[in-house]
């Protein structure tokens, strides 16, 4: 099996295992060890994976890191487990610090069997950073985590290459970390930017911050927005080109598409839709991206297939809500404020899209 048929099956089990794994050895055993095995490590060979690795570091003697990963009969990599559930940020790594610099290994895995957190020393040689340069998440997969991951399996292993991209993965990481933050809560410093370009010489008072701040927000989600459509549209009008089918404009405000069985279909409805290709734009083509309308939600498929169930778009009450479909097929609903929430859901989306598109290839 590859990688991706083997990281897949992980995925699809994780719901069923994290509730019954109580303690760090159990981790171990049904997710950690899965999760070396799916890069292509024999977690049986102590030439390929040493347990409980020990390198006796100053004074400190018979310190143990869970894992490390041999090459040519060197430290590759070193993974510290901590069990399911476990808060990563408020984790001790000093073992893992100091296993780092005295060896030859270049990266360093924090996890619960879940969660992931991959670290190197970009910063100053032979000392570990105290930022991650990757995040996986095996509950919320991203496609381009997992491609970076897969550079680290055995057949792929390439250290080279990897380290040139770790320094402009954390950054970016970092960078879009700090675009969240501010596009839900623009701190004064954000908000005084934009108010010195559009009023230069004025006084930032505290009137003017308390006005402003909802107005940064609510600008830079809706560029976000009109980029993110942009993208879409030029996706569309290429797939069209390709197809000979006529573009569809968009629906106007206020019409309304009401079906043989008395089902309305709402603009927000259809806005709705289109965030979602838009997202799915990223990963696939948006033509195979399907509705049907019901009478209580508007169901979301890829390949206008049923079992291939992508969300749901729970809009016909007061409060909105997005269903989002786990690996399972069980349907969870969350409330959203406004449409262009979704956006705040892409990785769920892409997500489930991945899982369908991943099981056809086993």
């Amino acid at each position: 099996m590859s990688f991706d048929e083997k990281i897949t099956a992980l995925i699809n089990r994780l719901p069923k295992l994290t509730d019954h794994l109580s303690t760090e050895e159990a981790t171990k055993n049904a997710l950690v060890m899965p999760f070396i095995a799916a890069l292509g490590y024999d977690v049986f060979n102590p030439k390929e994976v040493v347990p409980e690795f020990t390198a006796d570091v100053g004074t400190k003697k018979g310190e143990k890191v869970d894992y490390a990963i041999m090459r040519d009969g060197e430290t590759s990599i070193l993974i510290e487990c901590k069990k399911a559930g476990c808060d990563l940020c408020q984790q001790t790594m000093s073992q893992l610090y100091r296993y780092f610099s005295v060896t030859k290994a270049r990266i360093a895995i924090l996890t619960n069997g879940v969660q992931y957190r991959f670290y190197s020393d970009l910063e100053q040689p032979n000392k570990m950073d105290e930022k991650p340069f990757l995040e996986l998440d095996l509950l919320n997969p991203k496609t381009n985590a997992l491609a970076e991951v897969k550079k680290m399996a055995k057949a792929d292993f390439d250290l080279d290459r990897m380290l040139s991209t770790a320094s402009e993965l954390k950054y970016t990481s970092e960078i879009r970390k700090v675009l969240s933050a501010q596009s839900e809560s623009p701190d004064e410093d954000f908000v005084r930017f934009f108010y010195h370009q559009i009023m230069p010489g004025g006084r930032f008072t505290a009137n003017v911050k308390e006005q402003f701040t909802p107005l940064v927000s609510k600008a830079f989600n809706q560029y976000v927005s009109d980029k993110v459509s942009d993208r879409l549209r030029s996706a569309l009008e290429s797939e069209n080109e390709t197809t000979g089918k006529e573009a569809v404009g968009p629906v106007e405000q206020d019409e309304r598409v009401e079906n043989d069985d008395g089902i309305e279909t709402t603009e927000e409805e259809m806005e709705g839709y289109r965030i979602v290709l838009a997202i799915a734009a990223k990963a696939i083509s948006p033509s195979r991206i399907a509705h049907r309308d019901k009478k209580t939600y508007m169901g979301i498929l890829l390949d206008d297939n049923n079992r291939k169930p992508i969300c749901r778009l729970w809009f016909n009450t007061k409060q909105k809500y997005l269903g989002l479909i786990e690996s399972t097929k069980e349907e969870t609903k969350v409330p959203i404020d406004s449409v262009l929430d979704i956006y705040q859901y892409a990785d769920q989306i892409l997500s489930a899209i991945s899982i369908y598109e991943n099981a056809t290839t086993q």
